[in-house]
């Protein structure tokens, strides 16, 4: 179903995104579908938006009138009135070597309101940050001065940044991957991944395969092929709540993501995964050809009651509940549970294939933040309940999959 997600893509865009030197005929575009009556997920990429929100101040109306909201009339007859208007932002310290103290540096105004996500880029010297406001901003951390912004469509939940071809990925609570090309003092919109049906939650990024992945509250990550030369999106599911953390072991290509149901799943990227196929449409199984309800002409024909429909997870064809009567895991399609699947699929399905592709492990506590030292085999992982714990007696577990 998450399969070239491309598809829909421009055709005079790359899903490359300039990331590796393949040619752009390589992921050139196919027609796009229709998916109004589809239950799963519709992933597009297009580089669809307006392109003057990719400058600065203009993307920002209420920075373009002294950081007033609603600006003009407004704005100046609040400042009259002695009204202040607060930005907020980030702000610098210097940290001692002891640890035992920190000293204000400056202050980054960036924001009208509450900073959701920060990310220091220490070779370009750069501070990128969202915010509540729906704001992207990035300022010089040397002058402070602010270099410039975008107006995402909803609040960011997720940043990501590659040094080397100053993209920045901003996940938000729409579901939505934004996609932007920075420049010193401008950027420029590349293109949007829509494959959840949640919010983006997490976002990870692997600068040495060019793969992003995404946490949503679906509880599903996506493994997005950008640089791969192919265009893939791989779904990965093996969380009962919303997937809240991730974290990627570059050496080993190990993903460890964690969700809200306080599970902690490993899972192996250096096996070779398949992607989901897309849901058929259909008005009668495709198995047995029984009607379904809603299909009137056949119902009368046929003098039988219309069945409702479902859809077989590994061939994708829309079938009865009689005709999909089985379940079983499939892995290498990222499904760790056991789903349901066509009696012909079950059949075929090899008990090689049921072979597990990752690992869970039950942290105890809700994970908001996650972190790997592989130099150490150390996992850290922070909750709701404020509580930081280190997790030693996971190495020699993870050590089955080469992490340590």
């Amino acid at each position: 179903m998450l399969a070239g997600f491309r598809r829909s893509a421009p055709a005079s865009q790359s899903l490359c995104l300039n990331l590796c030197p393949c040619p752009s005929s390589l992921l050139s575009p196919a027609p796009r579908r229709d998916w109004r009556r589809r239950p799963r997920r519709a992933p597009s990429s297009d580089g669809g938006g307006d392109p003057a929100q990719a400058s600065d101040p203009q993307a920002d109306p209420a920075a373009a009138d002294g950081g007033v909201p609603g600006g003009g009339e407004y704005g100046r007859d609040r400042a009259q009135r002695g009204g202040r208007h607060q930005r907020l932002g980030g702000q610098e310290f210097i940290l001692s070597e002891d640890y035992n103290k920190m000293t204000s540096v400056k202050n980054y105004q960036a924001h009208q309101s509450r900073v959701t996500m920060i990310l220091f880029v220490l070779e370009l010297e750069w501070v990128l940050s969202t915010g509540q406001d729906k704001q992207f901003a990035w300022h010089c951390s040397e002058s402070g001065q602010r270099l410039g912004g975008y107006r995402t469509s909803a609040v960011a939940s997720g940043l990501q940044f590659d040094v080397e071809t100053r993209h920045v990925f901003i996940g938000d609570h729409s579901g939505q991957v934004t996609i932007l090309k920075l420049e010193q003092e401008n950027c420029t919109l590349v293109t949007t991944f829509r494959g959840h049906t949640g919010g983006v939650t997490a976002l990870c990024w692997d600068p040495v395969q060019r793969v992003l992945f995404s946490g949503s509250s679906d509880h599903s990550v996506i493994m997005w092929d950008i640089g791969g030369r192919k265009g893939t999106a791989i779904e990965l599911q093996g969380h009962n709540d919303k997937v809240q953390a991730l974290s990627y072991a570059q050496h080993t290509r190990q993903l460890i993501s964690c969700g809200g149901d306080g599970g902690i799943v490993v899972w192996n990227m250096d096996v070779e995964r398949q992607e989901t196929p897309e849901w058929l449409d259909s008005d009668s199984c495709q198995k047995c050809d029984q009607p379904f309800f809603w299909n009137f002409k056949q119902m009368w024909d046929s003098k039988k009651i219309g069945l409702r429909q479902h859809h077989c997870r590994k061939c994708g064809k829309a079938v009865c509940g009689k005709c999909s009567s089985k379940r079983s895991s499939i892995p290498l399609m990222g499904f760790e549970f056991e789903v349901r699947v066509c009696d012909s699929c079950h059949e075929a399905i090899t008990d090689e294939e049921r072979a597990p592709t990752a690992t869970f492990h039950d942290s105890k506590h809700n994970i908001v933040h996650v972190h790997f030292d592989a130099t150490r085999g150390w996992l850290l992982t922070s909750g709701t309940d404020k509580v930081i714990k280190v997790r030693r007696h996971l190495i020699k577990k993870l050590s089955v999959f080469g992490l340590i």
